[in-house]
């Protein structure tokens, strides 16, 4: 006879080992139809939590093409930050991954100024990259804007998917790649 206590037991072994995929979102579900995801990792600065991260992609997802491939990326954040403030911040790592040209940085802030609200703990900005096209925002599940700039778009998404990214240890875990 089966105890109540080994019953417990199965059934706590039985869903510690089951991964239920996460919801996927609606902006996410009309953007990338078969959106599946692909990993989830937190972005801390200083040691503070700034934002949980989770890329959004179809089956057969490439990460060294990430360029070439419809994907969304999905930040929840953690604490209120200026929208402004992303946008700078969002520029300056665009610089890190790669060569901003001049002519274009000026812009590219005013877009993504334009892009990003101020958010408080809790509010996502969800980015979907479509490729060689632009890329287009979401806030809390509402389209936002628009920036039709390819160039933006790769450099943009590059922040967290590109081999040069100054946190390779979120690139990982959104990648799903073993160290």
């Amino acid at each position: 006879m089966v105890t109540r206590r080994a019953l417990l037991i199965a059934i706590a072994a039985a869903a510690g080992g089951a991964t239920a995929q996460p919801r996927v979102p609606d902006e996410v579900a009309a953007e990338l139809p078969g959106a599946r995801l692909q990993g989830s990792g937190r972005m801390r600065h200083f040691g503070f939590l700034v934002c949980d991260a989770r890329l959004w992609t179809r089956p057969g997802f490439d990460a060294a093409g990430f360029q070439r491939q419809p994907l969304a990326l999905e930040l929840q954040y953690a604490r209120a930050l200026s929208g402004v403030g992303i946008a700078e911040a969002s520029l300056d790592q665009m610089r890190h991954v790669g060569d901003v040209p001049a002519a274009k940085a000026d812009g590219w802030l005013a877009e993504m100024s334009a892009a990003f609200p101020d958010v408080v703990k809790g509010d996502r900005i969800t980015g979907v990259l479509r490729p060689r096209e632009s890329a287009r925002f979401f806030v809390n599940g509402t389209f936002r804007r628009e920036i039709g700039d390819p160039d933006f778009a790769d450099r943009f998404f590059g922040i967290w998917l590109s081999p040069r990214t100054s946190a390779p240890s979120l690139r990982r875990d959104l990648i799903g790649a073993s160290t």
